[in-house]
């Protein structure tokens, strides 16, 4: 099972849903950098579960503990070992339905492929997984912030209720994190009546980067683009990535897709970023902006149909404790695998020229 990213800045994560506990082992990060466990945790305090009425009530602390590869508050240059202890744990849900293929999760491609599968959560397949890659991105963001890149995510658009303001500011004060106030109290109440309905709803994530420095990626084969959109189609529930102007691209004409060029204070930049941020699959010192469409979560407290693992036809009820929407907590993650990536490819670009 494939479970590490990168190559220069490499990152495994490890640990299942309901397992004990779940952890992420950072490779390739440089010595001296600033890291504590308190700067790790603001990362993944937005991330957890149990904030809001929107989100799963499962109560997860997920306090993280440092295990190796820092001393004194600086990085050593060893491998950096991080865990957190699962808490609030609660499979007797699953028992009922341990034999059945819920729809639109793994359960059954596991199953197929492996022959044996954990059926608490999801296990592995489980956006819980996920604390690793925050963990983990939170290292790499303090690293991409000592030369000057910001990465900040937010939800653009939930179901079909679209944001028509933007204040970067407002992202972190409603529990939807969208940039919109307006827009974020409809999308909450939207949350409140799927749920209610015992339904989910899907949006779209946006994630930017600020100050990306030109040149990085890594032509032919590892490119920008292509490493942003692996590392957020890793992400659970995301079923499509674009950047820049993405799939409206095809509506402009190449006049108007290109971004001309000009010169300011000796650095060439662009008078529009319809391309997101790189060309030729290298960065190109504008704002990086990628979107993520994410589907509705998967499990719903309604009957549906489904099979067993021994080729019956059932009807499945899926109860327990999951989020009406998974679009706020997209956010967080989905910035931890952009600091990855861009990590990863200022470690490269290092080695680029003499």
């Amino acid at each position: 099972m494939a479970s590490t990213y990168g190559r220069m800045f490499r990152v495994t994560t490890w640990g299942e849903s309901h397992g004990p506990a779940l952890g992420a082992v950072i490779d390739g990060c440089p010595a001296g950098l600033e890291i504590s466990e308190e700067l790790i945790q603001r990362d993944l305090d937005r991330r957890r579960v149990g904030q809001s009425q929107v989100t799963s009530p499962r109560q997860e602390k997920d306090r993280v503990q440092i295990l190796s590869g820092v001393f004194e508050g600086r990085t050593t240059g060893a491998p950096i070992s991080l865990i957190t202890y699962n808490a609030d744990v609660d499979s007797s849900k699953y028992e009922a339905i341990r034999d059945l293929f819920r729809p639109g999760h793994a359960d059954y491609t596991y199953w197929a492929k492996y022959g044996h599968r954990d059926h608490r959560g999801g296990g592995r397949s489980s956006a819980r997984e996920t604390w690793g890659r925050v963990a983990a991105g939170a290292v790499a963001r303090a690293l991409l912030r000592t030369i000057g890149v910001e990465v900040y995510g937010f939800v653009r658009q939930l179901h079909t209720i679209k944001m028509e303001t933007f204040d970067r500011d407002e992202i972190d004060r409603n529990p939807v994190r969208c940039p919109d106030p307006v827009a974020a109290e409809k999308m909450v109440q939207a949350i409140l009546e799927a749920k209610e309905a015992k339904d989910s709803l899907g949006g779209l994530v946006e994630v930017r980067a600020d100050n990306v420095p030109p040149g990085l990626g890594e032509p032919t084969a590892v490119k920008l683009d292509a490493l942003l959109g692996q590392a957020m189609f890793s992400i659970p529930a995301v079923k499509g990535v674009e950047i820049g102007e993405g799939f409206g691209a095809f509506l402009m004409t190449g006049k108007q897709h290109n971004d001309e060029f000009y010169i300011e204070n000796g650095r060439v930049r662009t008078y529009s970023n319809h391309a997101g941020g790189m060309l030729g699959g290298i960065s190109n010192g504008e704002q990086i902006v990628v979107r993520l469409a994410v589907k509705p979560t998967s499990s719903v407290s309604q009957p549906q149909r489904t099979v067993d693992i021994h080729g019956n036809e059932r009807e499945i009820l899926v109860e327990g404790r999951h989020d009406p929407s998974i679009c706020p907590r997209v956010v967080p993650v989905a910035e931890a695998m952009m600091c990855l990536v861009l990590a990863d490819l200022y470690l490269w670009n290092r080695m680029a020229r003499v």
